[in-house]
C-alpha cells in the first residue's frame, strides 16, 4: 500500500472509502469502442460516479464530440463500453477501483458474533478487521456474508451485516494492520474482485453500483 493510502486512513482519520478513476482506461476503452460521437447519458449521475470533469477531457482527447440524444447514431459510445461495466465488451477494462482501509483488527473467539444482531458467529478463533466502507457509501447490505475484499491479493470474507460506514472482515491469520488497503472490487485481470460478483449478489446493474460507489467515495483520478 502506498504512503499516501495509508497517510488517508490513519493520519486523518477518514473513513470514507476511495474511487480511484483510471483516466488510461477510460481513454483504452474510448478509443477501443471506434465511436465518433456520445451523448450527454455517458455525462448522467457525474458520468455514473467516474467524474464529468474528468471523462469529458479524455473524450476530447480521444477525439469524440458531444451530440444531442436525439441525433445519436448506433456508433455512439456506450457508457458500459466506456466505463469498462459487467456486459461491456470483453476488451474493456474497469475503469473504477473501489477501496477501503482497515480501522483496526482484533481477535474472535468461537462462538463470538458481529455486527448488528450478530448473524455471523466464528465457527472457530479467528481474527477480523474492521474496515472503511459500508451501505452509505455503496457496499450494498446484501454483500454481507456472500463477497470478498483483497489485501495484497489475497481474498477473504465480509461477514456479518454491513454497517452504515464500515463493514467487518475475516482475516484469519494474514498479516494485516491497521491503514491496509482493502480492494472492494477493480480488475480481476490484476486478481481484484470484479464489479460483476456484486452484481450477482445485489441484482443490481454495474452502473448502479459503481455510480453509487463513486458518488459517495473519496474520489481520485489516477493515471
Amino acid at each position: 500500500m502506498t504512503g499516501a493510502f495509508r497517510e488517508r486512513a490513519e493520519g486523518r482519520g477518514d473513513r470514507t472509502p476511495l474511487a480511484s478513476v483510471s483516466r488510461a482506461a477510460l481513454l483504452r476503452n474510448a478509443v477501443a469502442s471506434r465511436a465518433r460521437t456520445y451523448t450527454s447519458r455517458v455525462l448522467r449521475s457525474d458520468a455514473w460516479g467516474h467524474g464529468a470533469d474528468a471523462v469529458v477531457d479524455v473524450l476530447s482527447e480521444a477525439g469524440l464530440t458531444l451530440t444531442d440524444p436525439a441525433a445519436a447514431t448506433p456508433g455512439s459510445l456506450d457508457p458500459v463500453a466506456l466505463f469498462g461495466l459487467p456486459g461491456g465488451p470483453e476488451a474493456s477494462a474497469p475503469a473504477l477501483r473501489f477501496s477501503g482501509a482497515v480501522l483496526a483488527t482484533k481477535d474472535l473467539r468461537a462462538g463470538e458474533g458481529v455486527s448488528y444482531g450478530y448473524l455471523y458467529r466464528a465457527a472457530a478463533d479467528t481474527r477480523i478487521a474492521l474496515v472503511t466502507g459500508g451501505y452509505g457509501q455503496g457496499v450494498v447490505r446484501s454483500l454481507g456474508g456472500s463477497v470478498d475484499v483483497s489485501f495484497a491479493g489475497r481474498r477473504h470474507p465480509i461477514v456479518g451485516r454491513v454497517a452504515m460506514d464500515v463493514c467487518v472482515v475475516e482475516i484469519a491469520d494474514a498479516a494485516i494492520q491497521r491503514g491496509d488497503e482493502a480492494v472492494f472490487f477493480g480488475d480481476p485481470a490484476r486478481d481484484e474482485p470484479s464489479l460483476g460478483e456484486w452484481c450477482a449478489v445485489t441484482g443490481l446493474s454495474g452502473g448502479e453500483l459503481a455510480t453509487a460507489a463513486g458518488l459517495h467515495a473519496t474520489r481520485r483520478v489516477v493515471g
